[in-house]
């Protein structure tokens, strides 16, 4: 039977033990037969397993016990080489009530069934489904959120700010002569100059903040629970480290510049694309007010 087989009586004494759990477990049945199962498994959690036998015992019912909800009873080493990176077995466990001669439950069989190949299918399945969950709402060069996404963000945190009545800064930035950098150094230099812009952009970053590339040379983010002054000095600080670091490709050192513009958020804008606007307003102005620079949109 390829299955593990262990039968306890009342006082959680092992009686049967078979070839399944003498393979994995290592013990013999000279071993374990007879003695208190909580004595050779001290970590298993005695609390859990008594509440499952006695409810056994009471209602006469099997119980079942999957490894989504516990991995697994006893801590066997997988053997398995499909799933050799799985350290342990994982264990599908049913408890089965087992009647005496006077319609009592003297004993309950506790059945351990490996399932490593289904649960690990399972979690490199999800994990896979995650991974292309994260591409799908990543821009590839920057690894800041794609266009797409930033907005599905951006009406989220429009609707909490007007329900909250919470602060908020949006930023629109970009790199100043962009043009310039592709025509000058070529493509493949204009697109580490924007990694570069972005890695910044990274570690300025809050947890609870919202970047994203917008398109291009241009970028977005949402400052949450933050005023203008505040993302002023967001705005500054960034626009400070991106003027004094040298982007290097190949043989070829750039330096550049970024222009930004602020708008908190207003309970005027009816829209998220007014306070969009708004920013990207407050973009131009610093873009025609000389470039590397940063500008609050006057509400």
């Amino acid at each position: 039977m390829d299955v593990g087989l262990i039968v306890i009586d009342r006082d959680f004494s092992v009686k049967v033990w078979n070839n399944f759990m003498i393979n994995h477990s290592g013990l013999g049945p000279q071993q374990v037969i007879g003695k208190p199962f909580f004595q050779l498994f001290p970590d298993v959690p005695e609390d859990w397993f008594r509440r499952k036998v006695d409810s056994v015992r009471m209602l006469k019912n099997r119980a079942f016990t999957t490894w989504e909800q516990r991995p697994y009873l006893l801590p066997f080493k997988n053997y398995r080489p499909i799933t050799g990176a799985a350290q342990h077995m994982y264990q599908n466990i049913t408890f089965i009530p087992l009647s005496g001669v006077t319609g009592e439950v003297e004993h309950v069989g506790v059945v351990i069934t490996d399932v490593t190949d289904i649960a690990v299918s399972r979690q490199d399945l999800e994990l896979a489904n995650g991974e292309l969950e994260r591409l799908s709402r990543t821009d590839r060069l920057t690894m800041l959120f794609n266009r797409g996404h930033w907005e599905e963000r951006l009406h989220e945190e429009f609707r909490r700010l007007r329900r909250t009545k919470r602060p908020g800064s949006l930023i629109m930035f970009d790199i100043d002569h962009f043009k310039q950098v592709n025509d000058t150094h070529g493509h493949p230099a204009g697109d580490e100059v924007i990694r570069q812009t972005a890695a910044r952009l990274r570690d300025s970053l809050r947890t609870t903040d919202i970047a994203g590339r917008y398109g291009g040379e241009e970028f977005a983010v949402i400052l949450v629970d933050t005023p203008a002054e505040g993302g002023s000095i967001f705005a500054e600080r960034l626009r400070a480290q991106v003027e004094a670091q040298t982007v290097r490709h190949g043989q070829t050192e750039i330096r550049y510049t970024i222009s930004l513009g602020i708008a908190e958020m207003n309970p005027g804008f009816e829209e998220p694309k007014h306070w969009l606007e708004a920013a990207d307003h407050a973009l131009y102005d610093a873009k025609h007010g000389g470039r590397n620079r940063v500008c609050i949109h006057n509400s």
